[in-house]
């Protein structure tokens, strides 16, 4: 069983910066991707950041250049640098893995969600 375990949120003034965490735990063989995701208030789930382990990695256009996913293989831990922040990025962030166990089954799975607050 794997889990995930985020951390990072906060208040933080418009233009400032804010790096979330998504540490997974459990019977992981490998990751092969992991997303960002984000849901403000009254809207939609909308992915904010896709990457794969091969290092690909695509953005939304709202993001670009201001948002920056990466990983820590020895750690299973997925980050996202958050610059230059707005509050319309005023949201429920959520990260999403997918891969394999040690048991060479395919898991999928969310974390519990942060939220980032842009405001002054």
């Amino acid at each position: 069983q794997v889990q995930l375990v985020e951390s990072g949120g906060g208040l933080v003034q418009p233009g400032g910066s804010l790096r979330l965490s998504c540490a997974a735990s459990g019977s992981i063989f490998r990751i092969n991707a992991m997303d960002w995701y984000r849901q403000a208030p009254g809207k939609q789930r909308e992915l904010v950041a896709a990457g794969t382990s091969g290092g690909t990695t695509n953005y939304v256009d709202s993001v670009k250049g201001r948002f920056t996913l990466s990983e820590d293989n020895a750690k299973n831990t997925v980050y996202l640098q958050m610059n230059s922040l707005k509050p319309e990025d005023t949201a429920v962030y959520y990260c999403s893995l997918k891969g394999l166990s040690t048991t060479l089954r395919y898991f999928e799975v969310w974390g519990q969600g942060t939220l980032v607050t842009v405001s002054s």
